[in-house]
Parts: structure tokens; sequence; C-alpha cells
């Protein structure tokens, strides 16, 4: 185990005093705070389709002068509630008591409607009014547009910075086995310490990454607003998506060397990594279908497939509530095969990596004894 802790400091020491590193890390944490600033940049005025039932139109305009107010008129509250069901209404105000909503009405105009309805009644009639009664006539979709945001980010940075660090670590796997460096690693180092040595230092890395990304997007958003709507249970759901990096990173990162093994140049790394990041191809576009159906049988489903799960599950996490036994059964799934995955990788990475020269077929590796 110490021989793995070293090569894993090795690594991470290695990589964190390259110039790429630190500017990619300081222009990853920019962008993704700028990304998270932008809608507050980007919203432009507030803009409200509203109805009345029986009721008069309140002086939004006045109380708000840089938003935009349009009103309609229904006769009864069914053909209210049918416009708002439609979306083609916000929010409908009945008989000047209460308001009807298509889940949880917006932060800014459920105060402006309490506040300015306070004040024209009560200088109407001089007395205390009670406050306006919201009611939902759907589904409460109140974080439904937050959380498909967040699946939306989170599909996009798990696969980057998963692609990104197992090809990483097939170049330094290649990187070794050409300049024969690992020969003399070899001589005082297991295999197996060299090759999890190797993963866990770059995975270390991936996780700085990932936290500066978590890090830097939170702050945007909370100071763009955003954060305000963001659904209850994020930092489960935060510490989630880093378990699942882990299980997706090991498992890929260890297939990867492992392939990379069977080849001693660089030119070589595109061709024999082929099939795994085929895989991951794969995985990723299904994690882009689940942000829109995440609770639809094929993401279902995938989401306790290993790799699939990987990223799927996470996705499904942010874009839907979950059941806990679902995330567990599918952690256990995914740990159960990076178990399997880490025992071929290491027996492959052992009888191929010495081998230099042409590059090594993987069935004959697998026949070697």
């Amino acid at each position: 185990m110490n021989g793995l802790m070293l090569v894993a400091r090795r690594e991470i020491v290695t990589q964190v005093r390259t110039k790429a590193f630190v500017i990619g890390l300081i222009i990853t944490a920019v962008l993704t705070a700028v990304i998270s600033f932008a809608p507050r940049l980007m919203g432009g005025p507030d803009s409200y389709t509203l109805g009345t039932v029986n009721s008069q139109q309140l002086p939004l305009q006045a109380a708000a002068p840089e938003a935009k107010f349009e009103w309609r008129s229904f006769p009864d509250e069914a053909a209210a509630k049918q416009a708002v069901l439609a979306g083609d209404v916000d929010a409908v105000l009945v008989n000047g008591t209460k308001v009807l909503t298509d889940g949880e009405i917006d932060s800014q105009l459920g105060v402006l409607l309490q506040s300015v309805n306070r004040e024209v009644r009560l200088g109407a009639v001089g007395v205390s009014i009670p406050a306006l009664q919201m009611e939902s006539v759907g589904a409460d979709t109140r974080y439904q547009a937050a959380r498909t945001g967040i699946a939306w980010v989170l599909t996009i940075v798990l696969f980057m910075l998963l692609f990104g660090q197992v090809v990483v670590v097939a170049m330094g796997v290649v990187e070794e086995k050409g300049s024969r460096i690992v020969e003399i690693l070899l001589s005082t180092l297991r295999p197996w310490q060299l090759l999890g040595g190797k993963i866990v230092g770059l995975g270390a890395l991936g996780l700085v990454n990932l936290a500066t990304v978590i890090v830097a997007g939170f702050i945007g958003a909370t100071a763009s607003g955003v954060a305000a709507d963001f659904p209850p249970g994020m930092p489960g759901l935060v510490a989630g998506v880093l378990v699942w990096f882990v299980l997706g990173y090991a498992f890929f990162a260890t297939l990867s060397a492992a392939l990379a093994s069977l080849v001693s140049r660089q030119e070589e790394v595109n061709s024999v990594l082929t099939p795994l990041t085929t895989v991951m191809m794969a995985t990723y576009f299904v994690a882009i279908y689940a942000v829109n159906d995440p609770t639809g049988t094929l993401a279902t489903v995938l989401s306790y497939v290993p790799p699939f799960s990987s990223m799927i599950m996470p996705v499904r996490m942010a874009a839907t509530e979950v059941p806990l036994w679902q995330t567990a059964a599918s952690m256990a799934g995914m740990a159960l095969a990076l178990m399997a995955v880490l025992a071929f990788g290491a027996k492959v990475y052992e009888r191929a990596v010495l081998r230099t020269g042409a590059r090594v077929k993987l069935g004959d590796v697998l026949r070697t004894r």
C-alpha cells in the first residue's frame, strides 16, 4: 500500500506543478462562475401574463416598472384553470381573494400580488384584509426547471471530466511503457501498485476539478440569485455526484490503463481505446436522454446497469426524486462491476505492460499464464 500511495503522490505532484493544470483549473473556475451568473446578465426584464375572474386588474406596473404585465379576463374559474394548465397565463386572480397557478408561483410575482392587493384593498375599505390564497391547479413543478438545468450541467461536466481523466491515464501508461521507465519502476514496485497509484493520483486531481466546478458554480448561482430556485437536498446530491464520479472514474480508468498497456506508442492510443470511448459516448447520450425523461423505462433500467449507471443515476437524481433504495442498489451494482474490472485490468496490465514493440493482442494476453 505504501508503494501505491508513493505512486499516487508522484502523479499528483507532477501534474500540479505543470502550468497547464493550474491554468486549466483557473479557467474552469472562471468559466463555471460566469455560466452560473449568466442568467442574471441575459435574463432581461420579467414578463408576466395574468388573468382575472370577477376581479379588478391590480396596478402592478406602478409597483414594478421594470417588469411587463399583460392582463386577460375569463368568464369563470373553470376557464381560468384551463388557461393556467395550458400555460396561457402565469396566474389568475379570482374574486379578489385567491390566485390560481400551475405549481408554485414565481416568488417575485407572488410578493407583488400580495403587496399590491393589500394596498388597493386597504385604500378602498380602510380595514385589515387577509392575504391572497395561492392555489395550484396542476402538479407541483416549482423546482422542475432548476432540476432540469442542474441535470444538463451535470451530464456535461461528468462526461468531460471522466473522458479527460481516462485519456490522461492512458497517455501516462503508454508514456512510461514507451520510454521503458516502467521497467525501472517495476523493479521496486508491484504492477498493481503502479497501476493503482496512477489511477488514485489522477483520480484525486479529477476530484479537485469536480470540486472546483461545484464551488464556482454555486458561487455564481448564488450571486445571480439562481440558487434560490435550487431544490432541497442539494448537499445530498453533491455528495452522491462525488461518489458516482469516483465509481465511474475508477471503472473507466482501469479499463483505459489496461488497454493502453497493449501498445507502446502514443499514436496507437486512440485506436486501442476505441471500444472504451464508444461505451462512454453511448453512456453520455443515454444520460442526455435521461435529462428529459428521467422516469422513462430506458433511463430507469440503464441506471442499474454498469457502467451506464455511473452517469445516468446521478443525472436521474438531479432531474427527479429517486428513492434511496434505488440509488443504493445502483451503487452496489456499480461497485461489484468495479471489483470485476479491477481484477481484469490488473491482470492485463501486469501481463502486457512490459511487452514493448508491436501492439499486443488482448486475446494473447488473457491466454498467457
